[in-house]
């Protein structure tokens, strides 16, 4: 009995892993196409994937904007209102991805497990921010962009401002108009 649980658990793992999704962001910027690595962080694509199904990252803003560093995004509208993100995810920082430039990681608080909607595109690498990083657990990377780094590159090189309580605000909004599950060419 439990070899057959073993075995239908590998196959399982061995599908999940085959199916790691790539997205499309489509921003009024352009368009970055991002491929999740559901094989070393399960929980946060799973997670991330749940909120682009739901159709929960349209009309929000990069909204946290730091060139030579990242792009922050995923949490709030145009009006920058934040929205409200009913699920958090357990931070799996220790899967061996590293905060590189071109790798998208969750963002959260000082709480390691407090991700949930909001995510960070790194634009250099950011070594300080990888496991264990200065907390124990650091910011968990789950996937890399695949095209469209030219977009954030440009993204990353908006003129920003404080806007209430909150810094490196574009001044212009940068609008993620959708994002979706796509199937690149080659993969099934």
């Amino acid at each position: 009995m439990y070899r057959k649980l073993a075995l239908i658990a590998g196959g399982w793992l061995a599908v999940t892993a085959l199916a790691a999704p790539s997205v499309e962001m489509q921003t009024n910027m352009g368009r970055i196409v991002i491929e999740l690595d559901s094989e070393k962080a399960p929980k946060t694509v799973q997670n991330f994937v749940q909120y682009v199904d739901e159709g929960f990252y349209t009309g929000t803003v990069f909204h946290r904007v730091i060139p030579g560093f990242m792009i922050q995004g995923g949490g709030f509208t145009v009006e920058m209102a934040q929205k409200p993100a009913a699920r958090k995810v357990q931070n799996e920082g220790k899967n061996g991805l590293k905060n590189e430039r071109g790798t998208i990681a969750m963002a959260r608080t000082a709480d390691p497990h407090s991700a949930s909607s909001q995510f960070f595109i790194n634009h250099r690498d950011n070594a300080a921010l990888n496991y264990p990083a200065s907390d124990g657990w650091g910011y968990t990377v789950f996937g890399k962009v695949t095209q469209g780094m030219d977009v954030v590159d440009k993204i990353a090189g908006v003129a920003t401002g404080s806007r209430s309580m909150h810094q490196n605000v574009p001044l212009e909004p940068v609008i993620i108009q959708s994002v979706k599950i796509i199937t690149e060419k080659g993969k099934p």
